[in-house]
């Protein structure tokens, strides 16, 4: 009974098991889930492991802190610096632009910074006082004028009295003395007109003066340059003699000739024999360090600051450009002419920090950063002018050089370049 029943279960289960292929399958949705969701999970593995890759990839890169190589300028480029200064720019020609009498400010036409030319009107002042003595003076010489034709009109008159009196005393109707008297008259009134057309002479001489005080209440630029300050406001009084309470101005504002723009540097009296007038040199300025400026030597001031043991320098700067403002800190090399030709530059020379160069063996090189790889390379070098080493060949003008170099770091290997 026990072996039947057995039986009967094995049946039961091969049944189950059992594929019927006379029916349909229910559907297919079911089949088509699985293979999308296998082939996005093999999408999201690719990008975990591509995102892998390059975080390892970055990591492993060697951080390093790069320079550009700057072109050579074509003053001063075959020479090396004897001697180093540092100084300020500073205005040759420069005015705090004023009236030339005192009043209240009614009219300011500049901003800072603004370009102006020679004869341009930068502020205006009250003139009611001067428009009225104008006035005046022009009603005076009007008044002289017609004094002046009233007592010719007189002179004329006598002048025809005195030829009727002479007709007269030619046939005895008139006395002698009447004729005297009228040629006395015609003297006299000569005079008068003389003295009429001098005041007519003194009258025009105050219209004259008083339309100067009237011009002088308009402010002009007395040269082409930019405004660096504006002093005054609207209502303010302004004085060349800088006299009054707290509300008096001394002038419009202060213009600055940039054209005039040098260097002024200490030099240390022990080193003043290395410098002459006309020698080349070369200015940074402290707000663009990577800006080389051809320069010269104008002039050694003639006298030593004993408190300092200096001598103070003017350098000419070749250059002229908007970012030269006065007071801005500047260091300047003075250069020497080289005498070996083989020391002259080439057309593609340039200049790169001298941190950047390291001695290997017997080869100057340095490592250039291309593709995020560093490459190792040869170079000639050429003199030295401040922190900067000339480079005759090996670099080309505007590419990345590797500054510092770690010492672990290797032709080829992967680099990045570290933010300062």
């Amino acid at each position: 009974m026990d072996l039947m029943t057995s039986e009967t279960d094995k049946k039961a289960l091969l049944g189950q098991l059992r594929i019927d292929r006379g029916e349909p399958p229910a559907s297919g949705g079911a089949g088509r889930r699985r293979i999308w969701l296998i082939g996005a999970g093999l999408a999201l593995a690719i990008l975990v492991a591509a995102s892998a890759w390059f975080v390892l990839s970055a990591r492993a890169a060697l951080p390093v802190h790069t320079a550009r190589a700057q072109p050579t300028a074509a003053s001063g480029a075959d020479s090396a610096s004897v001697l180093d200064a540092t100084g300020y720019v500073t205005a040759r020609r420069q005015a705090t632009v004023s009236a030339q009498i005192t009043g209240t400010v009614a009219e300011v036409l500049i901003e800072e910074g603004d370009h102006v030319k020679e004869g341009q009107v930068l502020g205006r002042l009250d003139d009611t006082a001067q428009r009225a003595a104008l006035a005046q003076a022009q009603a005076q010489l009007h008044s002289a004028q017609a004094l002046l034709v009233e007592d010719q009109a007189q002179l004329a008159q006598s002048e025809r009295d005195v030829r009727r009196d002479e007709d007269l005393v030619a046939r005895n109707l008139v006395s002698q003395q009447a004729v005297e008297q009228a040629r006395t008259q015609v003297e006299t009134q000569k005079a008068q007109v003389e003295a009429q057309r001098k005041q007519i002479d003194l009258a025009a001489a105050n219209v004259r003066s008083a339309q100067v005080q009237l011009d002088y209440c308009t402010v002009r630029a007395p040269f082409n340059g930019v405004v660096i300050a504006k002093a005054a406001q609207v209502g303010e009084i302004i004085s060349p003699l800088s006299a009054g309470g707290g509300f008096t101005r001394t002038g419009i504002g202060t213009l600055v000739d940039m054209d005039s723009l040098e260097i002024e540097v200490d030099v240390n009296e022990a080193y003043i024999n290395r410098v002459q007038p006309g020698q080349p040199a070369e200015s940074v300025l402290n707000a663009y360090p990577d800006w080389r400026i051809p320069s010269h030597v104008i002039a050694i001031i003639p006298t030593a600051d004993r408190s300092k043991a200096t001598v103070k320098v003017r350098i000419g700067l070749e250059v002229k450009d908007d970012r030269i403002v006065p007071d801005m800190g500047a260091r300047v090399s003075f250069l020497e002419e080289k005498k070996a030709a083989e020391q002259r530059p080439r057309p593609s020379a340039v200049r790169i920090p001298s941190a950047a160069v390291r001695r290997d063996g017997e080869q100057d090189v340095v490592f250039v950063v291309r593709d995020h790889r560093a490459q190792r390379r040869a170079v000639t070098l050429g003199g030295a002018s401040g922190d900067a080493r000339l480079v005759l060949a090996g670099v080309s003008a505007g590419e990345a050089v590797v500054i510092d170099a770690p010492a672990g770091l290797r032709d080829g290997a992967a680099v990045s370049e570290a933010k300062p």
